[in-house]
């Protein structure tokens, strides 16, 4: 039996959660035309612009991570970005935080659309592919860059000290490098520097 454009989107969708990009699917051959059709017809759900999820697909609980990564990659958006900050220490398990925010960073010459969703929050960094971890199929930036972005944001020492040892536990990190991450954060205790990474600013939900 020849397969239909819904089977072809199902196959493209089924690994990130029932979601794919216009993108992607012209890159099946599959216009944006196709997918308005499908959409007024009630088989496809247009989430932000550029990202559609079947319809009726049973989400998971990761679903609004991957949907703000392939919001980012969505025309021609950039490919080198990671959840990153609380979101990041959230998806690690290492804290108790609960951002009301998905925090994304991409790089400081990417060029966004102005309007962003307002539940998605732009971090500007240049990143490392060393500094990019793949975490349940998802970029996550590392534990060590996620402990310091996260303090850097938001000064909260204690939360980055229960961090480390989270992860040290959790064998996410070893005994050198939480020892390493605890002088940072002492460091940064005692004198309170800002962030001086390149490029690393956050932006408004409207840019």
């Amino acid at each position: 039996m020849p397969s239909t454009r819904m089977d072809e989107l199902f196959a493209l969708a089924e690994e990130q959660d029932g979601l794919f990009t216009s993108k992607e699917a012209r890159s099946l051959g599959i216009q944006d035309s196709v997918l308005v059709r499908l959409r007024q017809r009630g088989r496809l759900e247009r989430m932000s612009r550029g990202v559609y999820r079947i319809a009726h697909y049973p989400a998971d609980r990761f679903a609004q991570y991957r949907e703000a990564i392939l919001w980012a990659q969505a025309s021609n958006g950039p490919d080198l970005i990671a959840l990153s900050h609380e979101t990041a220490l959230l998806l690690y398990g290492i804290s108790d935080v609960n951002p009301s925010r998905v925090n994304l960073t991409v790089p400081v010459s990417a060029r966004m659309r102005r309007v962003h969703p307002k539940w998605i929050a732009i971090h500007r960094a240049n990143l490392a592919k060393g500094e990019i971890h793949i975490h349940e199929g998802m970029p996550v930036t590392t534990v060590e860059r996620s402990i310091l972005d996260t303090l850097a944001a938001n000064q909260r020492t204690e939360m980055a000290r229960q961090a480390i040892a989270d992860a040290l536990r959790e064998g996410l990190l070893n005994a050198a490098q939480a020892s390493k991450l605890r002088k940072r954060v002492n460091g940064f205790a005692h004198s309170r520097p800002t962030d001086n990474r390149k490029g690393a600013t956050r932006e408004s939900p409207t840019g």
